[in-house]
């Protein structure tokens, strides 16, 4: 059973589990990031109160916006989860070009499935994680976020493959994931479309375009 966990002394974390849905206090963790990885089997999830069930070598990423809870385990999967102490995402986009892509925040989650390859590219690198909680040296924090990088990269090539992620698509995606942010912060004082079509200087119909135009299949 696989079960790691690195917490820094910036409250910093990164956790990868095979058990996520037997922990409690992860799921309430309103602060991480997640990858859900499908091995065998099928999961299945409610997402935002939308159930879906995942098939094997599917991966999905959530952000911490999302609600998710685990209403049936009928395989084995893996979860990797850290949050923006342990690695900032958007500000280090440049490093792994996944801002607003694979966690724009929005109900419509991006999903993709992994050949044959990519699952072994996938599980290469989540061994050499498993290996390094292991280790215990001033090393292994860097080399722990190491890995974690090239499982974000190479989760955003596989899903821009899957998905034809164009760079204006992407774009798009990113006022999504501003959009989101904005609501989960301001939803309690600010509750027409346009105040937050002002905070991105974008009209509504421009808004409303936007979201019209990253619709995945």
């Amino acid at each position: 059973m696989i079960n790691y966990a690195l917490h820094t002394r910036l409250k910093g974390a990164i956790v990868l589990t095979d058990a996520f849905h037997a922990d409690p206090a992860l799921g309430r963790d309103r602060s991480l990031y997640k990858f859900i990885w499908v091995r065998s089997g099928t999961l299945r999830l409610e997402i935002d109160h939308v159930e879906t069930t995942l098939e094997v070598g599917e991966v999905v990423p959530l952000t911490p916006l999302h609600r998710i809870a685990v209403r049936e385990v009928a395989g084995d999967y893996l979860t990797l989860l850290f949050n923006s102490n342990f690695y900032c995402i958007y500000g280090n986009d440049h490093e792994v070009s996944c801002s607003g892509f694979l966690f724009n925040g929005s109900s419509h989650v991006i999903r993709f499935v992994l050949d044959d390859t990519e699952q072994q590219l996938l599980n290469d690198i989540t061994d050499t994680l498993s290996k390094e909680f292991c280790v215990s040296d001033n090393l292994q924090e860097e080399m722990l976020r190491i890995q974690l990088k090239r499982f974000i990269i190479q989760s955003t090539r596989i899903a821009r493959r899957r998905l034809n992620i164009t760079q204006e698509k992407e774009y798009s995606f990113e006022i999504i994931r501003q959009f989101f942010i904005l609501v989960d912060t301001h939803y309690r004082e600010k509750k027409q479309v346009q105040d937050y079509a002002d905070m991105l200087h974008k009209s509504p119909k421009t808004l409303s375009n936007i979201f019209s135009a990253c619709k995945l299949p």
